[in-house]
């Protein structure tokens, strides 16, 4: 991609003039991002995904002040009936099921994969809405069907009304007011307050970054970092031979506390450690997500990332699926190729090492990969 060409995508902007303007400063709106947008799948094909169990959705209704959320499996006799105003049927991670939404989440790789979440579509019928709130992420709405009305506004206070299955704010107060057309798509950095609102049917899609807490990354990477701690021999165990006779038997042992202290930082001892966990969580495939071995894996053509498939790399590392692994040389630049433009040509699989073609023979046979035709 060259990251200094006018992107209608963006309004005329490049990848480089968006990112520096307005990601995660400011909203964006565009007229006619993607003209002739179209939903990735037909509706009915979207309310069976809905019912599927590996799928992840949600129906939020609305009647005057009461909401109410049912998460999925959704089977069509759970939706109200298409005339019933006011309901929402949201659809995770479409672009693990649907070629056409994998592909749409294509054009937005001028953003690091690392902070890819999904696709996400919301059908709404018309009044429908999931109330103003905020998102903790960045976010591209893309209108692909009909017509929704975006109120958006800083957030004062986000405070939420007591009470209610949806994190809705209780004071909102937006500062711009937009009617979007299929083809229209508007760009908000995170916990910019926003309230989106079907006129007619219609259908959005949303595609999400995540931006981890401090605390989810800790969580994440200390489990990660425990199962890499091995054992050694001369591991000693922890030992108090000046301990005295106490009368405080409940206090804890500042000699165990530092001793725990030292373990902790022996797991971060190896510089490359923190690394490691960082991208194996980053590369994790989502949640629900299976992988099927082809009938037939051979890498005599070039091969493609499952849409599934998650790969990432570092100075040192690659990443897929949630494992690691370690490559230099052509081998590294090639695969890094791979994560990049997530397919790798005949004629690149064939400059492999012995080495490297066994790894990815193991993908493909996992189905990690696919065959090219």
């Amino acid at each position: 991609m060259d990251l200094n060409r006018a992107l209608p995508l963006l309004g005329g902007l490049s990848a480089t003039q968006f990112m520096r303007r307005h990601w995660q400063k400011k909203p964006l709106l565009v007229r006619q991002a993607l003209p002739g947008a179209a939903p990735p799948l037909p509706r009915a094909e979207l309310f069976a995904l809905a019912a599927r169990d590996e799928v992840e959705s949600r129906l939020v209704q609305r009647q005057g002040d009461t909401w109410t959320l049912r998460p999925g499996p959704l089977p069509r006799r759970a939706l109200p009936p298409l005339s019933r105003p006011g309901w929402t049927l949201l659809v995770q991670g479409l672009d693990l099921h649907v070629q056409a939404a994998h592909g749409l989440l294509q054009r937005f790789r001028f953003v690091p994969d690392a902070r890819l979440d999904d696709l996400m579509v919301s059908y709404a019928s018309d009044g429908g809405g999931v109330g103003p709130h905020l998102d903790s992420y960045d976010v591209f709405l893309l209108q692909v069907q009909g017509q929704r009305r975006w109120r958006v506004g800083r957030a004062r206070d986000d405070a939420f009304v007591d009470g209610l299955p949806l994190k809705i704010l209780r004071r909102f107060e937006p500062e711009h007011d937009w009617l979007l057309d299929p083809g229209d798509m508007l760009y908000l950095p995170p916990r910019w307050a926003h309230d989106g609102i079907a006129v007619g049917e219609c259908m959005t899609a949303s595609i999400g970054f995540r931006a981890p807490a401090p605390s989810e990354l800790a969580r994440e990477l200390l489990a990660r970092l425990a199962e890499d701690v091995e054992p050694t021999p001369r591991e000693g165990l922890y030992r108090d031979p000046a301990q005295g006779a106490t009368a405080t038997p409940g206090a804890v042992p500042d000699a165990l506390r530092d001793f725990a202290a030292g373990a902790l930082s022996a797991a971060l001892r190896d510089p490359q450690a923190l690394a490691r966990a960082l991208g194996e969580w980053l590369s994790e495939p989502k949640a629900r997500v299976w992988f099927e071995a082809p009938a037939r894996a051979h890498l005599r053509g070039g091969v493609q990332l499952d849409r599934r498939t998650r790969m990432l790399y570092d100075a040192r590392h690659l990443f897929i699926n949630g494992e690691s692994f370690r490559a230099g040389g052509r081998d590294a630049r090639l695969l890094r190729r791979l994560a990049d433009r997530r397919c790798l040509s005949a004629a690149d699989a064939a400059q492999l090492s012995g080495e490297a073609r066994a790894v990815v023979a193991d993908w493909l046979a996992a189905g990690w990969l696919q065959a090219m035709p």
